[in-house]
């Protein structure tokens, strides 16, 4: 499955975000319920940056708020999404699963049309 985030940035954040996205870490690619049972992964992340906006478009297996709950417990995650706060033009919560959730039901977008050569 795939899916895409919105962001809309402050005006003039595009470099900062940029380079915010460039140097984060990687977050554990197993998505794991509370119990630490293996119920999804994460397969592929890309990012595009343009004027005032970026995207980050995910590939994952499983359910997506599995995905949701699993990345907002990811170190590497809440360390990005602590340095973007500033350069977001609408705050959001990224600290809390239930942050996490409302963030990917209300900046997510489902893949509608996936065409290869």
């Amino acid at each position: 499955m795939w899916m895409a985030l919105f962001f809309e940035l402050k005006p003039g954040h595009e470099d900062a975000v940029e380079e915010l996205f460039k140097n984060s870490g990687r977050p554990e690619h197993d998505v794991r319920d509370e119990d630490g049972n293996v119920v999804g992964k994460l397969l592929r992340t890309i990012v595009f940056v343009g004027k005032e906006k970026a995207v980050r478009v995910i590939e994952v297996e499983g359910d997506i708020m599995a995905v949701s709950r699993h990345m907002s417990r990811q170190q590497e995650v809440i360390e990005l999404e602590a340095a973007l706060e500033e350069h977001l033009a609408q705050p959001r919560d990224m600290v809390t699963p239930e942050g996490a959730m409302q963030f990917f039901a209300n900046a997510g977008m489902r893949c509608v049309l996936d065409r290869s050569a």
